[in-house]
């Protein structure tokens, strides 16, 4: 089986770039493979997009970490204690509807450089930072280039790999997000046994600039988009850009020649202005892509204000006053062990949505995984009238059944659809508004959580998460676009 016969177009003539991507061998003894093999450029493509999310995980859980000594070396106040914390997810939020954007425009490639140039660029200034203006401005440039990130490195995935490998591979990226969460707990951790200073947090964040430099270098050597060159009109540039993409030994397909008679931005499709998301072409995919996604941030983030007394009646609680050095090196240790608690949980939720999503369906999945937080959460709710430990195993549980399946569901799936459902002429712009728009339900979670704790109790708080969760369910149903499997071109169109 080392020469490939020739494989009969899907279309006359000239065919989709997806459609050369997703094109079967057939060996000379007639057989064929069940999905298209991918290429060491698709590998190449993938691994980069992995290392972005695994970064993003390892600076933002690392920050968890560092804050209190942050805190304690700048004597930030309470109030500004408050704005460093939110500075990061602050910059993701502008960072993914106004960088993320830019992808429809100046193509996949440049921003898949630019947001980690824009990534070693700040975190190679936070290590320098002396003030709490520096601090704030610089954890806003890292949330700019992870918020960028969200839908450039689903694209630069989804755009040149197979239609039936894009569920399994896009979530494998997506949960390298948590094993650098649990990388950057880890290497914390460590750092605050070898450096028990103030000054660890630097060295913390230090130890990513140079794999990030080594991302950004290997950026610079993978294919744009053929998919939105072809959109623009250059067609020429795309076949060459397949040409590269499907690199093969034995080589298939041989020759290429990309239609030129639909998917162009010329169509009157709303070219990739930003009010085209809400045209009646996209209108369903936007809403589809954007409240779920809403919906379940309120849940995750609300969830993790109570995460920290979960943790500290787990594992023995830390100094209730911290008193000296020690002290705050002692609880930040116990922070990083309790994080990774969770992260690991994150990593089973993602594994069980790597291996079903393309399986099951994206659709089938969301909607199981928000009946779960529900059930999740009332187990939880349950504990408020239990006593002893059996309290705080109905808490602990309720709110593992609740990670594991947001992991599963809501947080691995939405972030899949959001890069999938719309056409190719916005799509950069449009999974960006739903990355965004997920994050003002982050930022107001942030926000109102503690007042809403005060106001009407851990009773009635519990029991608006549980009607988020299944409205969350809902909505998935009445504007579900199942794209398992799919061809680009055809959820496009």
């Amino acid at each position: 089986m080392n020469d490939v016969a020739e494989v009969k177009p899907t279309l006359s003539g000239t065919r989709t770039v997806q459609e050369y991507i997703d094109e079967l061998p057939t060996w000379p003894d007639g057989t064929t493979l069940k999905s298209a093999p991918m290429t060491a450029m698709q590998w190449r493509i993938w691994s980069l997009a992995a290392a972005g999310k695994f970064f993003e995980g390892y600076v933002v859980f690392m920050t968890g970490v560092a804050l209190d000594l942050i805190v304690r070396e700048f004597h930030i106040a309470p109030a500004e204690k408050g704005i460093v914390s939110a500075a990061s997810l602050a910059g993701i939020l502008f960072g993914a509807v106004l960088l993320g954007g830019l992808s429809d425009y100046f193509g996949r490639k440049r921003m898949f450089i630019a947001e980690m140039i824009i990534f070693v660029a700040f975190l190679a200034l936070l290590i320098l930072c002396d003030d709490f203006i520096s601090l704030s401005i610089c954890l806003f440039g890292l949330g700019l280039a992870l918020g960028c990130d969200y839908p450039t490195a689903h694209m630069i995935i989804s755009e040149n790999i197979p239609s039936s490998a894009r569920g399994k591979l896009v979530l494998g990226a997506f949960g390298f997000q948590a094993l650098g969460a649990l990388g950057g707990t880890g290497v914390g951790c460590l750092v605050l046994v070898l450096d028990p200073s103030l000054d660890a947090w630097r060295w913390m964040f230090a130890t990513a600039i140079v794999p990030a430099l080594v991302v950004t270098i290997g950026r610079f050597f993978v294919v744009e988009s053929a998919n939105w060159l072809a959109v623009r009109g250059a067609h020429d540039r795309a076949e060459e850009a397949v040409k590269r993409l499907l690199l093969r030994t034995p080589q298939y397909p041989t020759d290429i020649s990309i239609s030129r008679s639909r998917g162009d931005a010329g169509e009157g499709h709303g070219g990739g202005s930003f009010m085209a998301l809400f045209n009646s072409r996209n209108r369903r995919a936007t809403i589809f892509a954007s409240v779920p996604w809403f919906i379940q941030d309120l849940g995750t983030y609300g969830i993790g204000i109570f995460t920290p007394v979960i943790l500290a009646t787990a594992l023995g609680g830390g100094s209730d006053h911290v008193r000296s050095l020690s002290d705050l090196i002692t609880d930040s240790i116990l922070a990083a062990k309790g994080a990774a608690m969770i992260t690991v949980l994150l990593i089973v939720g993602i594994l069980f949505a790597v291996a079903l999503a393309d399986k099951f369906g994206r659709i089938k999945l969301q909607i199981f995984g928000f009946i779960g937080c529900a059930v999740g959460l009332l187990l939880a709710s349950f504990s408020i009238d239990a006593e002893g430990s059996s309290k705080v195993m109905l808490i602990f549980a309720g709110f593992m059944l609740f990670d594991f399946m947001t992991n599963l569901g809501p947080n691995a799936q939405t972030y899949l659809l959001a890069g999938e459902v719309f056409p190719t002429e916005v799509r950069g712009m449009g999974a960006g508004f739903a990355a965004a728009f997920a994050k003002i339900g982050a930022v107001m979670t942030a926000f109102l959580f503690p007042i809403l704790l005060t106001a009407i109790g851990t009773r009635m708080l519990l029991y608006g998460l549980i009607v988020t969760s299944i409205i969350g369910a809902i909505i998935t149903w009445m504007y579900r676009i199942e794209t398992t499997g799919v061809n680009l071109d055809e959820i496009g169109r």
